[in-house]
């Protein structure tokens, strides 16, 4: 006896369909070409190999059972899928990836890139994106490790991997803040770091798998650490401590009085922010990396994913 596999064939599903419609075994077998009989074999067939009764032959039309509505549900869905994945696989022929996978660090702005995903999105391409967070060094590592194909805002050297290519974003300033009621709000500036060590410094976890960087922090301090930029301004904002946060991101907070940039005696750090592709046996970019790169050639889209930040978080 054939198995489901044998017999749920894309024709199949499509023959179920034309007897649902047609409301008769002998209507449908005119609009198939073919002879009524040849036709209940086949739905006997079916019928066999899944063990179940899909049409109700007791009247003169042909009425799904509740296991046939169950199948020609499914099965319009499957034929639906086939037709999406054809269609797919004609567009991949024409250069475009089957996916397409960003690394995306905490400072880039996450409104921008939605809009820049949502843009991508308007062309109906067949490429499905994946967007993956990154904080520091971790941001790098989910591209030179495969997991990624188009890191966005690099903050850490990468001149030393193999065929790695890379364009610039911008200068993102990093100051120090804390909630008007922290301590360190009225402290006297410039901050020392000696008075620094008295409190708690909030850090975000860098992502990647092996090793890691820290920035800011001083040997010894209490540390509070969370896995991204976002919940790092939220700890900041409740004063359960203070630290360096990009300036763009933090400028609603301290324009609403939410948080208070401070003065420190260490020297203003201004990261330098990249955007990279490529890598190890990398020849050339697929049409979807092509259009990202396109658009990060924009001097104002570049400037967008350090300074737009979302304002409609403050509270």
């Amino acid at each position: 006896m054939q198995n489901a596999r044998d017999v749920l064939t894309p024709d199949a599903l499509t023959m179920l369909q034309v007897i649902a419609e047609a409301g008769s075994f002998a209507a449908a077998a005119r609009q198939l070409g073919l002879v009524p009989s040849a036709l209940t074999y086949r739905v006997r067939q079916i019928e066999d190999a899944l063990d179940v009764l899909l049409f109700d032959r007791s009247a003169r039309q042909a009425r799904p059972t509740e296991a046939g509505v169950e199948l020609l549900r499914e099965g319009a869905r499957l034929l639906q899928d086939i037709d999406a994945v054809a269609h797919r696989v004609r567009r991949v022929a024409t250069g475009w990836e089957p996916q397409l996978t960003l690394s995306v660090d905490g400072i880039i702005s996450p409104h921008t890139l939605l809009e820049l995903v949502d843009a991508f999105y308007a062309m109906k391409p067949p490429t499905r994106l994946k967007l993956r967070d990154g904080i520091m060094t971790g941001t790098l590592e989910a591209l030179t490790s495969g997991r990624a194909d188009l890191a966005i805002g690099v903050s850490v050297a990468s001149n030393n991997v193999a065929g790695l290519q890379q364009g610039l974003l911008g200068d993102v300033l990093f100051i120090y803040v804390v909630a008007p009621h922290h301590p360190l709000a009225t402290a006297p500036e410039p901050i020392s770091d000696a008075t620094l060590l008295e409190h708690r410094a909030v850090a975000v976890a860098d992502s990647a798998t092996r090793g890691g960087a820290t920035m800011g922090l001083l040997g010894g301090q209490d540390v509070l650490t969370v896995d991204t930029m976002q919940a790092k301004v939220r700890v900041q904002l409740r004063g359960l401590g203070g630290g360096f946060l990009p300036e763009p991101m933090v400028r609603p907070y301290l324009e609403a009085g939410h948080l208070v940039a401070r003065r420190v005696a260490r020297p203003e750090r201004n990261v330098r922010v990249h955007y990279a592709w490529g890598g190890p046996g990398f020849t050339a970019p697929g049409r979807a990396l092509q259009w990202w790169l396109n658009q990060l050639q924009s001097p104002a889209t570049r400037r967008a994913l350090l300074e737009n930040q979302d304002r409609k978080s403050v509270v």
